[in-house]
């Protein structure tokens, strides 16, 4: 689950985050992705970069 928010400047990212990973599957450059989706600060193109999805490893434990 993406955070809503970065967590640094406030600006919301969730809503590009599903263009994100699907260019990011079909092998796009990271770079190219986040400038074209409108992230230019550090702060929110770290909050993609970074994230892992570990929702489906925490799923069993409900």
């Amino acid at each position: 689950m993406i955070p809503v928010r970065c967590f640094t400047c406030g600006k919301v990212i969730s809503t590009v985050y599903e263009e994100y990973k699907r260019r990011r599957d079909a092998n796009e450059d990271p770079k190219k992705i986040l400038d074209d989706l409108g992230l230019d600060r550090y702060c929110c193109r770290r909050m993609l970069l970074t994230h892992k999805e570990i929702i489906d490893e925490l799923n069993p434990y409900q």
